[in-house]
């Protein structure tokens, strides 16, 4: 999968749904719906269902690309189709607000869970991209855990205190970058126990 199309598949839903709810909604969105709601609400049902047709299509191109479905898009994704399509049955925004707090949080259980048992529930998913020592994984599986968490409390704060239009802000304009930039931040510890193809950990 070429940069540009993976920038696509990953982001492309969530821009999708900024700029569905940015215009008010569209009225194709609703009438084939058939959800009501205030002016506001209505943005957010249309955008809602522009996310769901969105991430589907994500997914399919993401397996034609590549010919394998990456779990936690895939797990996300199913979120915000079950959440989602009840957010337009119900006619109810809380549900679809709600979707990252309980993604992050299922996230967050996994891996810290998984450490608990003993397990670094990320190296089956990233071995293939990263080779490290267990040290290197467990601490990696950890910090991710917790940033889950973080994310998760974010999430609960912001649409819990703040009007809608700036918890959606908040997924493009916060969530996004503090990902991108906890991602990076990283990368000393991958670095630093890394492994190389005969299986010795380099130290820096």
């Amino acid at each position: 999968m070429t940069a540009l199309l993976r920038l696509a598949v990953e982001a492309g839903p969530l821009l999708v749904f900024l700029v569905v709810n940015g215009r008010g909604g569209l009225p194709e969105l609703h009438i084939l719906f058939g959800v009501a709601g205030d002016h506001a609400q209505q943005g957010l049902f249309d955008a809602t269902a522009a996310l769901m047709a969105a991430t589907l299509a994500a997914i399919v191109t993401g397996y034609a690309a590549e010919r394998r479905l990456p779990l936690l898009p895939l797990v996300s994704g199913f979120f915000v189709v079950v959440l989602g399509g009840l957010t337009l049955v119900l006619a109810d925004e809380l549900i679809i607000k709600l979707k990252p707090t309980i993604v992050n949080t299922l996230f967050a259980t996994a891996l810290l869970g998984g450490l608990a048992f003993g397990r670094s529930l990320l190296k089956p998913l990233l071995g293939a991209a990263f080779e490290m020592d267990d040290p290197g994984w467990r601490a990696l599986t950890l910090r991710w855990g917790l940033f889950f968490v973080l994310l998760a409390v974010l999430n609960e704060i912001v649409w819990r205190l703040f009007e809608t239009e700036t918890w959606i802000a908040f997924k493009l304009f916060g969530i996004l970058p503090l990902t991108v930039i906890f991602a990076l931040s990283q990368t000393p510890l991958l670095l630093r126990h890394r492994q190389d193809g005969g299986g010795s950990t380099e130290s820096r």
